[in-house]
């Protein structure tokens, strides 16, 4: 479906931005065949209509660091309130309202392994919070450094390729984000396109110094660099987290078919009462209806399906409060 508010060449720099967010608007511009100002001001104009935003965002799993899924239910005069506290934390990055606004979604990133202190500590003696559901996120189907644009494939396979960075294979076992390299992964989280003396600044180190720690930390994968936008201009409307009960025997492959799906944005194993999240997107309601009665029900090991719609997001990577 073509969005009446972003068109082919929108799409094309998303995904762009998507392979690598701080390729430079003059190596998009030369791939895409327009002009460093084009890009330029197709960048400004996604920022202002489809919430545009480059960051960088920890890898968990080659952290070691585990993740969480938290599912909030609330009194419903109580939930907007807490969405928006919990957005503000920097140990979030994805909250949400769903179930007609009755229920907080919200996954949680722990900086340090067993820093459970929101889920421990923080939330049990929130008021309006009438239960907590917490799952463990045990495997990542799709999602993180994997983007949901690709599967639009508003780019060329000699585009993607032109664009996508050349990494050295990472080695095996966690990596770390040493003290030192904190300030230059703050300063990226805050704004992924930083430029190389914006970074010296904020780090205090050499220009020099700055291009070797960010590219040691790319190549470790560590970090990598993301973007968060509003679906909706692209004309998918509709959304919902589906909690998924897989029978044991089949779990990875329900969840390697759920990845293959166009409308998957996200899927993970999770430990708990279902063994499957993920974020399913549609261009209406009518949309959803037609994947979840169609796509996944006919996939064999399905057991349960419980459908979450999305009411409002209110953090994706990053908290925005005036939008």
């Amino acid at each position: 479906m073509e969005s009446s508010t972003l068109d082919a060449l929108d799409r094309q720099l998303l995904q762009a931005l998507e392979t690598d967010g701080r390729a430079p608007f003059s190596k998009i511009a030369a791939v895409l065949g327009v002009s460093d100002q084009t890009i330029a001001r197709r960048f400004r104009k996604l920022t202002a209509e489809a919430g545009l935003r480059v960051v960088a965002l920890r890898n968990a799993e080659r952290l070691g660091q585990d993740h969480w899924m938290l599912r909030l239910r609330c009194a419903p005069d109580g939930a907007q309130t807490i969405a928006h506290a919990l957005a503000r934390r920097p140990d979030t990055f994805w909250v949400g309202l769903a179930s007609g606004g009755t229920e907080v979604l919200c996954m949680t990133k722990p900086r340090t392994p067993g820093d459970h202190y929101l889920l421990l500590g923080k939330l049990p003696r929130t008021p309006h919070i009438v239960e907590i559901r917490a799952h463990q996120l045990l495997h990542t189907f799709f999602g993180g450094p994997r983007g949901w644009l690709g599967k639009l494939a508003p780019l060329s396979d000699e585009q993607l390729a032109a664009l996508t960075p050349a990494l050295p294979a990472p080695a095996a076992g966690p990596v770390r984000i040493t003290p030192e390299d904190e300030p230059l992964v703050a300063a990226l989280e805050a704004d992924g396109r930083a430029t190389h003396p914006e970074l010296q600044r904020a780090t205090g180190l050499s220009e020099s110094s700055v291009k070797r720690r960010l590219s040691a930390l790319l190549a470790s994968r560590a970090v990598f660099i993301d973007i968060e936008y509003d679906a909706e201009p692209l004309g998918y409307r509709s959304g919902a987290t589906l909690w998924i009960t897989a029978a044991p025997a089949v779990l990875h492959s329900v969840g390697e078919a759920l990845a293959g799906h166009d409308e998957i944005a996200y899927v993970a194993a999770t430990a708990g009462p279902s063994n499957l999240v993920a974020t399913v997107v549609a261009t209406d309601t009518a949309g959803l209806y037609a994947y979840v009665s169609g796509k996944l029900g006919r996939l064999e090991g399905v057991q349960h399906v419980e459908t979450a719609p999305f009411l409002r997001r209110v953090k994706q990577l990053t908290y925005q409060p005036t939008r």
